[in-house]
């Protein structure tokens, strides 16, 4: 069961938070280093990678947490496109997202200084693909149903995480749209899209996860003639 308004988080959803920070971090740090003439481009590139891995662990924890809430009379069938399994329909997008993200950080380590026919056809093609699922599944996790059992140990915190990854998600999709290279001249779309979008969409993702993953402590206060709870930031 999900967990109520005012109770302390199961330990899992602190791991998930973190492991998101971690993995958006990487990301953000990934361009200026990409950008640094100072250093190899593998450097940027297995910073990308290392990111991308924190993002696949976290999304798997994410699934798990999802897959727990089920109720119980969906057994091992689960169906996307029923209301309450709407939450485990957008962390599973968002693995496979993770996933293409991997084959993309991976392959443009390997690729480096390739044909820019190679580099779209196995580096880019993954990064749309990931930022598309990425897109799909902050859309999904903005249905109040799912942000009410994803959210419930932060719900006041509920809208603004769920706006936070949307952003994060549309940001990722411009940067996969400005790192296509035209064939005819070997130039990105635009560097701009691709290095702005990447680092700010990153961004997002990182306060959104750590307004996930660290909820607001629980307090005891004591009233006239019982107890009570509160939640402090």
């Amino acid at each position: 069961m999900a967990p109520t308004a005012g109770t302390p988080a199961p330990p899992l959803v602190g791991w998930t938070g973190l492991l998101f920070v971690i993995g958006s971090a990487l990301f953000m740090l990934g361009v200026p280093l990409s950008l640094t003439t100072a250093l190899p481009a593998l450097a940027s590139a297995a910073t990308f990678t290392v990111g991308a891995g924190f993002f696949t662990t976290a999304a798997l924890l994410q699934l798990l947490l999802a897959r727990r809430d089920l109720p119980e009379s969906a057994g091992r069938t689960i169906v996307f496109w029923r209301g309450k399994t709407s939450d485990w329909s957008s962390a599973a997008v968002q693995l496979v997202g993770t996933l293409a993200f991997n084959a993309n950080t991976i392959r443009a380590a390997i690729l480096i200084g390739a044909d820019p026919r190679a580099v779209d056809r196995e580096v880019w093609g993954p990064d749309a693909v990931g930022s598309a699922l990425f897109l799909v599944a902050s859309v999904i996790a903005m249905v109040p149903e799912v942000r009410e059992r994803r959210h419930a140990h932060v719900t006041t915190r509920s809208l603004t995480i769920g706006t936070l990854n949307l952003t994060g998600s549309i940001l990722f999709g411009l940067s996969a749209i400005g790192a296509y290279i035209i064939i005819g001249t070997g130039e990105h779309v635009s560097l701009v899209w691709a290095n702005g979008g990447t680092f700010f969409g990153a961004a997002c993702f990182l306060v959104g996860a750590a307004l996930f993953g660290w909820p607001p402590r629980v307090t005891a206060t004591t009233g006239p003639g019982r107890g009570a709870s509160r939640a402090t930031s």
